[in-house]
């Protein structure tokens, strides 16, 4: 599998628009910003393959991502524990989620497979909760696998900008 740490994005300069898989994976991508931020967390799960990791980590720079403290870590199992607290009613971060906005731009294949893409692209946040507007910078690497089923996520790892500072409850899925 490719390299995923931030000096690889440097040698990928493109996005093939004359492959159909690289428009495919992008369209994808869009549509997860889409589903995130109408809140359709359900929806959102069944665009992941089986297996599917999604990661925040503290350390921008690591690629050893099981042996470092991160901010998420879900697997299948932990992702939709996740989505039942955001939507359950029951939790914090139900009761006070906050509104986003969200956009992704400058694509680059950083990998190819003959089953899968990996995409990193720039995420810019915005978000409103308990009265308050705030933005979020990130670099977002998905690893997209094609299969019968169509396009699905197996891999987001998503490197906040500001990763390392006080993380507060946030009531939303990068």
């Amino acid at each position: 599998m490719p390299g995923d740490t931030l000096s690889t994005a440097v040698a990928a300069v493109e996005l093939p628009l004359d492959d159909p898989r690289a428009l495919a994976a992008v369209s994808l991508i869009w549509r997860e910003a889409h589903l995130l931020d109408a809140r359709a967390y359900q929806e959102w799960d069944r665009l992941w393959a089986e297996g599917g990791e999604y990661i925040v980590p503290i350390d921008r720079d690591t690629t050893d991502f099981a042996s470092r403290l991160n901010l998420v870590y879900d697997d299948d199992r932990m992702r939709r524990m996740r989505i039942e607290r955001l939507t359950g009613g029951f939790s914090i971060s139900a009761a006070a989620a906050a509104r986003t906005v969200r956009s992704l731009s400058r694509f680059v294949v950083t990998g190819r497979e003959e089953d899968a893409l990996e995409i990193r692209s720039a995420q810019i946040l915005v978000g409103y909760k308990r009265e308050e507007t705030f933005v979020l910078g990130a670099d977002v690497t998905h690893r997209i696998v094609f299969g019968e089923g169509g396009a699905r996520i197996h891999r987001k790892v998503v490197r906040l900008v500001n990763s390392e500072d006080t993380v507060t409850a946030s009531g939303f899925l990068l």
